[in-house]
């Protein structure tokens, strides 16, 4: 038998791309099952979501805490409970710290609508827009210490049109993170990620009985 891959999710919002997840794991696309989502906002769709699919889910509030350290060792202990190998960050709206992202290295995953280098930060798709950029995508990454720096697993480029608005830019690049994301998931729980520094490598898939 399969020992599946323990995905935690992280997310503040909608859940959009946590629902592509989901939705790849119910298809048979990903060896892996969601072991929790937690939400560091209570209102977030994300865990109407988790409620529907009958998956663990709490809220962590950051007010809840006098400090982003005990914030984030609660977020990290509620991971440990439920056994989670693999993090992944779904809109979850925080920059993460040296202490969390030690104890999950080369384990957390982001995905930011544009192809890293280019257009880190918020709002992305308006910076590649006013850039005057012709193509900007999505990038799968791993998480470390800087903002959208972390080694990239998989891109894929979306053009930008000249009559684009930053809102109809960002609705076709989602289009396609909900198709690279479960993907690079996927590939996490193959175990055919390896990383060499900054290269992230992708083993070639082995034939089934080899």
């Amino acid at each position: 038998m399969v020992t599946k891959v323990k995905i935690g999710i992280l997310a503040s919002g909608r859940g959009s791309n946590a629902q592509a997840i989901l939705d790849a794991i119910a298809e048979g696309a990903i060896s892996g099952q969601i072991a929790v989502i937690i939400s560091d906002n209570r209102q977030a769709q994300v865990l109407e979501r988790a409620a529907v699919n009958d998956i663990p889910a709490c809220c962590i509030e950051r007010s809840a805490f006098s400090t982003k350290s005990q914030f984030e060792d609660a977020l990290a202990g509620e991971l440990d409970r439920h056994g989670v190998q693999l993090v992944v960050l779904a809109g979850f709206m925080r920059l993460l710290g040296p202490a969390f992202i030690s104890r999950f290295p080369r384990r957390i995953m982001n995905i930011h609508p544009s192809l890293l280098p280019a257009f880190s930060g918020l709002d992305a798709q308006g910076q590649a827009i006013r850039y005057g950029a012709k193509v900007s995508g999505c990038t799968v990454h791993f998480v470390d210490e800087g903002m959208d720096t972390g080694p990239v697993i998989l891109q894929q480029a979306v053009p930008v049109y000249s009559e684009d608005t930053t809102e109809a830019l960002a609705e076709r690049i989602l289009e396609v993170e909900h198709a690279l994301y479960p993907q690079a998931v996927k590939l996490f729980c193959q175990g055919r990620l390896h990383c060499d520094s900054r290269i992230v490598r992708i083993e070639a898939a082995k034939e089934d009985g080899k």
